[in-house]
């Protein structure tokens, strides 16, 4: 099987503890360089995952003809430069969310990397997790019907520290609805196949005093009239994160359970009803039996590596397109115009 041979740009973070080891299982993939500005840090990942090179420059991973492709997992503010250096390369890129400070300039690198025909993937991974794929597949073969209503909710502790980047407006693009709401509004859309067309939003930091949002509730009203609750927040002890999706429909209702994690874990429950009946004033619902989502779950960032690879060597439609990231980070976006201006904001 031919492999795209791999280097990392940001070895820490995500990309140690979810990303490399993801990538190493994957059939397609060969991590051959590690790039950190900690020289001493990229060398202790190279040694532990058996990486023939460790560099603390970029231009240097960059230069490598052995490196096919590169995945980004830097701090935003990181992203413009380094995408434009990639691209220049000609190394097909997988990025780290959010794409860029903005939109505008998310679309400033999607149109470069075009020109320069590389390609281009999100590191939207909930999209891989094996239950919410199979949640998809339900909701378009009509299993719950006409969908009405969507609530989604990602959340963590996240306290005041010095230094971090997050935590910095200038550097991150906003708090808890840039870091942990872009999961949740791409993957509603994503599993029911609506988009946004409208945002209402209140933005504000309730617990700690950094210049962010610790927390974050979006009404998206959807394409087909649907309402959808998005909430994040990094006031949450993550003990008592739920991270869930709720989606109801004319014919029934789809819930899962701790699925917005870095793991394939979690529960998903499926509730039918006759949408043919008739209007009872008593609604006395009776015992309520639910079926449960079981299918074979895996590792998503190995899913989210191998099918970028593939989409690399086939030709074919890579599997997070940047468009599509583009459109939730405007959504966002949205969102903090409307906690600004205290109204409805058109997507």
């Amino acid at each position: 099987m031919m492999k795209i041979r791999w280097g990392i740009i940001g070895c820490g973070g995500i990309a140690r503890r979810r990303t490399i080891p993801g990538l190493v299982r994957a059939d397609n993939a060969e991590l051959v360089a590690v790039m950190d500005t900690n020289e001493s840090f990229a060398k202790e990942v190279a040694a532990e995952f058996g990486v023939a090179y460790a560099f603390s420059d970029m231009d240097a991973i960059l230069s490598l003809d052995a490196v096919d492709a590169v995945y980004i997992a830097t701090p935003v503010f990181c992203h413009k430069e380094q995408v434009i250096a990639a691209a220049n390369a000609g190394k097909h890129i997988l990025l780290e969310k959010p794409m860029a400070l903005t939109s505008a300039e998310a679309e400033e690198l999607k149109a470069l990397c075009d020109a320069k025909g590389v390609r281009l993937s999100i590191g939207l991974m909930m999209r891989f997790h094996a239950y919410h794929e199979e949640i998809k597949r339900f909701i378009a073969d009509g299993a719950i019907g006409d969908i009405v209503s969507i609530r989604s909710q990602f959340a963590c502790w996240y306290p005041d520290m010095p230094g971090v980047w997050r935590q910095d407006k200038a550097k991150s693009g906003g708090g808890a609805l840039v870091d942990l709401g872009v999961h949740c509004i791409d993957l509603v859309q994503y599993v029911t196949g609506l988009r946004a067309k409208e945002v209402a939003a209140f933005c504000t930091t309730q617990t700690f005093s950094y210049g962010v949002d610790d927390s974050a509730t979006a009404l998206l009203r959807m394409d087909n009239g649907a309402l959808c609750v998005i909430e994040s927040n990094f006031n949450i002890p993550d003990d008592a994160v739920t991270g869930k999706i709720e989606i109801y429909g004319t014919a029934g209702s789809i819930r899962a359970d701790g699925t917005l994690a870095q793991e394939e874990v979690g529960t998903v429950h499926i509730l039918k009803s006759d949408s043919t009946k008739g209007y009872d004033a008593s609604q006395v619902r009776g015992e309520i039996v639910a079926s449960v989502i079981d299918v074979p779950t895996g590792n998503m960032y190995t899913k989210e590596i191998q099918r970028f690879g593939e989409a690399i060597l086939s030709g074919g439609e890579v599997p997070v397109p940047a468009q599509d990231a583009i459109f939730v980070q405007k959504i966002v976006e949205a969102a903090y115009q409307s906690e600004v201006e205290k109204r409805f904001v058109a997507v």
